[in-house]
């Protein structure tokens, strides 16, 4: 059974093109915080962050003081924001829906060719959203801690379907085929727009798409373009910031430098910034941060249909 839109997960955002009307609200989640008296879900305090084993990297980036912050659903956005309270490398402050974020089991369920053979349980669900070889299956794999939750491939393209990853027999992770593919064929490259949109336009129980972005090179129009769409059609999105460890040669900046570029792009489509966060999945920087943003996300939406 699909669930009913919600009246506010949080208040839907639509980018600024003063030469379009504003869209109907059909699913509430994006940057605008909602009521700071809402009852929050349990009391479960965070889990402690830990260190990839194999990590030698330092703490994780401070965020700058003048970052525009993403206010989660039970904190007021005119409330002093403490800076223990902001996850590290992100602008995503820690509210009171935050919960247990451990991955404790992680199956997956199968594949769908159309977004009408997908899982039809009223299980909440993320996407995971990008360009082909920004990192989706790596994010995955690191998110569940399996090595093959999602199959890696040196070739870009290869996911070709839907494919839903029952996490803790709870709520779905959702791994969708990367966009901007060169070599794929025009026809493939439709078929691609056609179900991936019906995906998101008729998918009741999609809580929010992480939206990966490769922080290693400078910011590329396409994955603005997606942004604009997602928020032209009231999608909420988190941007995830991949590859944060990873300085490519003669191809711009260090990662700090094109996130940077990237959100004063972002600027002139989006009114409120929308969260985002910086990781990586060979040091494991961000990780448990992205799970915590989600499960505050994803305990708000169970609330508010029960």
């Amino acid at each position: 059974m699909l669930l009913r839109p919600r009246p506010f997960l949080l208040q839907a955002l639509t980018p600024l093109h003063p030469s379009r009307g504003p869209l109907a609200v059909r699913r509430a989640l994006s940057v605008h915080a909602a009521a700071a008296d809402a009852a929050p879900r349990g009391d479960a305090s965070p889990p402690a962050r830990t260190r990839h084993k194999n990590s030698r990297t330092p703490a994780p980036p401070r965020v700058s003081v003048n970052t525009a912050l993403f206010f989660p659903p039970g904190v007021d956005r005119d409330a002093a924001v403490a800076a223990e309270m902001v996850l590290p490398g992100s602008n995503i402050v820690v509210g009171p829906y935050a919960g247990d974020a451990r991955v404790k089991e992680a199956e997956f369920i199968g594949c769908s060719a159309h977004a009408r053979d997908c899982p039809k349980d009223d299980r909440p669900e993320f996407a995971v959203l990008g360009r082909s070889n920004v990192g989706k299956s790596s994010l995955i794999n690191a998110l569940t801690r399996r090595k093959e939750a999602a199959l890696t491939s040196k070739k870009p393209g290869k996911t070709q379907t839907i494919n839903h990853f029952l996490i803790n027999k709870s709520w779905y992770l959702v791994d969708l085929p990367g966009y901007g593919f060169a070599a794929a064929s025009k026809t493939a490259r439709m078929d691609w727009s056609s179900f991936t949109k019906g995906y998101f336009l008729n998918r009741d129980t999609l809580v929010g798409v992480l939206l990966l972005v490769d922080a290693s090179v400078p910011p590329q129009k396409i994955d603005l373009d997606c942004a604009n769409w997602l928020g032209r059609n009231n999608v909420g999105l988190t941007f995830v910031f991949t590859k944060c460890d990873k300085v490519k040669k003669g191809k711009g900046g260090r990662p700090e430098e094109n996130i940077k570029e990237f959100q004063e792009n972002i600027k002139l489509v989006y009114p409120e910034p929308p969260p985002w966060i910086m990781t990586s999945s060979t040091t494991g920087l961000g990780r448990d941060g992205l799970l915590l943003h989600m499960s505050q996300l994803r305990n708000y939406w169970d609330n508010e249909t029960t």
